[in-house]
């Protein structure tokens, strides 16, 4: 029998005896009602730490770069390590939609399109970090190489830095043209069933003129995956060369060649953290729990007990390297500056170690990967602890340079970076307020093409079947 199917082995990936009517009710719902109480609650909130935001970064553009507490030796401080913890955060999105897609994984269905619009918030929030650390915010545009009246005066194709704007903007690019052409077969369903005029022509424009025929899904199928495989080497790019703002560097504890491979496992890390953070708010609040099962979750633990352990290993690498390289400078870096529990930033490289390294192992344990607290607990420990190792890789390696008499005694922020950095939250979550209310949460579209094969009540279906003697199964079926 040439049958499509999972084995029963397999959980479903989508629970409850779900038709197509029932997928379509479920997802769309919680845009055609009101708000809750809770949205509104959320939503307010995040748009006054956007406003603190704007406001912090008014004072540092008025007043300049002085607002913030970076001295004469840490140059780079709590803005860079905002800036790549974001960037890291990006990460999950694109991997989970596009190298998920080629592999063919179903599992992520329930979670891609959340991910996706992470991923876009998250490079919005992490690129204005290094345009506001320029200080004369109005030069920005020096950073663009395009034909200038400028002279000689060109960009520096050497600088890694000039490469972080070439991979985020195409980064950024790709990911919103992956996101947006998922979003179109959902936003016709939204327009079909439209109860207002403005609602029906609002998401009528979002849509295309999408007809459902078999001419837009072809093209669809097509650009999606030339999409996927555009994104996949992205993934890849993208974070190591960020890495290479540092190990580019001739500053003992930047220039170390594991940066790029340790860059990416720890980004996929934070990020997958992150969806899990955002996926156990949404599957609780608009009850979305037969879409986001126990089984997307366990999935996404595996993947970051792996990417966990890749850092543990990078952290063990850099210490040994210290040590075996026997160069003062290096060692003095990485075993006083850092893993020196005393030194003046010991407790944020403990910190590191314990939240990166060790509480992710719990998830070796099946019990503990399916539980939703402890997972939920542990994202934002795992987020906790990637800002940590941002902050140990940037300030540990700055606070001490070679001339002991401009030692920066201690480095701490000023009210105006912390509010910088509180106002990206709000930005985040306002968009992720206004996506959840207005966009499907879960592809409705790809949650249908896998509901065939993994939700419930077909599987059952299936068991019957597999149950039956051939000569049942052909008489039954012969009037087809």
């Amino acid at each position: 029998m040439h049958l499509k199917y999972e084995s029963q082995l397999r959980e479903p990936l989508v629970y409850g005896d779900k038709t197509y009517k029932q997928v379509t009710e479920d997802i769309v719902r919680p845009i055609e009602a009101k708000p809750t109480k809770l949205w509104y609650v959320g939503f307010y909130i995040a748009v006054a730490l956007l406003m603190f935001g704007v406001y912090s970064v008014y004072r540092e553009v008025t007043y300049g770069i002085g607002e913030w507490n970076l001295n004469k030796t840490v140059g780079w401080g709590w803005d860079i390590t905002n800036f790549v913890w974001w960037v890291g955060i990006g990460h999950a999105g694109t991997l989970i939609s596009a190298i998920l897609l080629l592999f063919r994984q179903g599992w992520r269905t329930g979670v891609n399109r959340a991910a996706e619009a992470m991923t876009i918030f998250a490079v919005m929030c992490a690129g204005q970090f290094p345009i506001f650390h320029m200080g004369r915010v109005w030069m920005a545009f020096f950073v663009l190489p395009y034909p200038n009246s400028r002279g000689p005066l060109w960009v520096n194709f050497n600088s890694p830095l000039l490469w972080d704007v070439f991979a985020i903007s195409t980064y950024f690019t790709v990911s919103l043209l992956f996101w947006y052409s998922g979003l179109i077969p959902d936003f016709a369903t939204v327009r079909d069933r439209a109860f207002t005029k403005l609602r029906k022509r609002l998401y009528g424009i979002a849509s295309f003129g999408w007809t459902g025929s078999t001419k837009h899904w072809q093209r669809h199928e097509s650009l999606s995956l030339v999409l996927a495989g555009l994104s996949t080497p992205l993934v890849l790019s993208v974070h190591t060369i960020v890495s290479f703002d540092f190990a580019t560097s001739v500053i003992p504890g930047w220039h170390t060649t594991i940066f790029p491979p340790y860059f990416v496992a720890g980004a996929i890390f934070s990020g997958f953290a992150m969806v899990q953070t955002l996926m156990i708010i949404v599957r609780k609040v608009f009850a979305m729990e037969d879409y986001v099962t126990i089984g997307h979750i366990e999935a996404m633990n595996k993947v970051i007990v792996l990417t966990g352990s890749i850092v543990g290993i990078a952290y063990l690498t850099e210490l040994f390297m210290g040590w075996y390289s026997q160069n003062k400078y290096e060692g003095y870096t990485f075993w006083y500056s850092r893993a020196y529990l005393f030194s003046p930033y010991g407790w944020s490289y403990w910190g590191m170690m314990a939240c990166n390294v060790l509480s992710p192992q719990i998830f070796w344990f099946r019990k503990m990967r399916r539980n939703i607290f402890v997972t939920f607990f542990m994202s934002i420990i795992v987020n906790i602890g990637m800002w940590f190792e941002r902050f140990v890789i940037i300030v540990t390696s700055l606070y001490r340079d070679y001339l002991p008499s401009s030692w920066s005694v201690y480095y701490s922020p000023t009210i105006w970076e912390i509010g910088f950095y509180a106002g990206t939250f709000g930005l985040f979550f306002t968009c992720f307020f206004l996506f959840a209310k207005y966009f499907p949460v879960i592809a409705i579209a790809e949650i249908k093409y896998v509901l065939k094969t993994t939700g419930e009540g077909y599987k059952n279906q299936m068991a019957n079947i597999e149950e039956q003697k051939l000569e049942e199964f052909v008489h039954e079926h012969a009037h087809h």
